[in-house]
């Protein structure tokens, strides 16, 4: 399997987000340059017609698929249709422009929502469509289960080298602080800060934290990305994470910690835990010789250190 080469086009789709924008850090560490960037206004990826010329014109040797639509549950529940309609048409007309134009390689990113409610833990990679999914997110699932499947099917028909994977939690640099859109670690990391800046002798966390869940820093997902664009080559999708899950009452004191706040948590048992627990198999990950490198508390320092350029710092 040949491996990428400096001089070759890169095109990665969503380059401004926290995947896309991580990937690009990466690369750039290894030498890359030769970079093909468009925002969505300067490219709608909705836009079968435009996403065509885009391809044809430049011509990209290797793409990240790591555009997409997302948001919380609350977005999800509420733009259903916009969910799946965005996803869909974003990896449909990408996946099939790069088969058009020659692509040497493409990875579609997806999400560890693709996975059923009540999948075993932790979850593999076989347990997809073994049962029903969250019905929360339900069309931005399907829309990413579809774009495996895409990929599966043109290298089934055409030959083509696309491979998938699926990242668990994310966090580092470019994520999201709103306290109403955001996922827990952030949402954490800006509650305890404001916090401990304001005095407040306590911070209010949802739910009893006794729910699981795994946290892979972005940098990690890079890492992994790259080293996957260079040595797998199969059908199917490979799990992303670090194989280890912590309460989320134990990141909360983490956290604390990190931040050096000193004040009390309290809980707001008036809400939802959500779901049990949600843990990546990472074996076939492990198989291929990569492994997560950085640790939690060590992320979330790095983390908290580069803040400081934030409004609400």
């Amino acid at each position: 399997m040949s491996r990428m080469q400096v001089q070759e086009k890169i095109y990665i789709a969503g380059h401004r987000g926290m995947v896309g924008s991580a990937i690009k850090r990466k690369l750039e560490k290894e030498g890359f340059q030769n970079f093909l960037f468009r925002t969505s206004s300067e490219l709608d990826l909705r836009d079968q017609a435009a996403v065509h010329a885009f391809f044809e014109t430049h011509k990209p040797d290797h793409v990240f698929l790591a555009a997409a639509k997302v948001g919380g549950i609350l977005a999800n529940n509420t733009y259903r249709a916009e969910f799946i309609y965005d996803n869909l048409m974003i990896q449909n007309n990408i996946i099939h422009a790069a088969y058009k134009s020659g692509v040497k390689k493409l990875m579609f990113l997806g999400s560890s929502c693709i996975y059923p409610k009540m999948a075993t833990q932790p979850m593999q990679e076989d347990a997809l469509l073994t049962g029903l999914l969250e019905p929360t997110n339900e069309p931005y699932a399907i829309a990413k289960i579809a774009g495996i499947k895409m990929c599966d099917a043109y290298r089934a028909q055409y030959g083509c080298n696309f491979i998938s994977v699926m990242p668990t939690n994310l966090y580092g640099p470019n994520d999201n602080y709103d306290l109403e859109k955001s996922h827990v670690l952030p949402a954490l990391i800006r509650k305890f800060h404001e916090a401990k800046k304001k005095k407040k002798p306590s911070v209010m966390m949802w739910g009893t934290g006794t729910p699981k869940r795994e946290f892979l820093h972005v940098d990690d997902l890079a890492d992994a990305c790259y080293y996957l664009m260079n040595t797998y080559d199969e059908q199917g999708f490979v799990n992303i994470g670090v194989g280890e899950d912590i309460a989320i009452k134990d990141l909360a004191l983490l956290i604390k910690k990190v931040v050096d706040y000193d004040g009390n948590i309290e809980h707001d048992l008036t809400k939802p835990d959500g779901t049990p627990r949600k843990l990546m198999n990472v074996s076939k990950l492990h198989s291929t010789g990569w492994k997560a490198k950085i640790t939690l508390e060590d992320g979330i320092k790095a983390v908290y250190e580069s803040l400081q350029s934030k409004s609400w710092y």
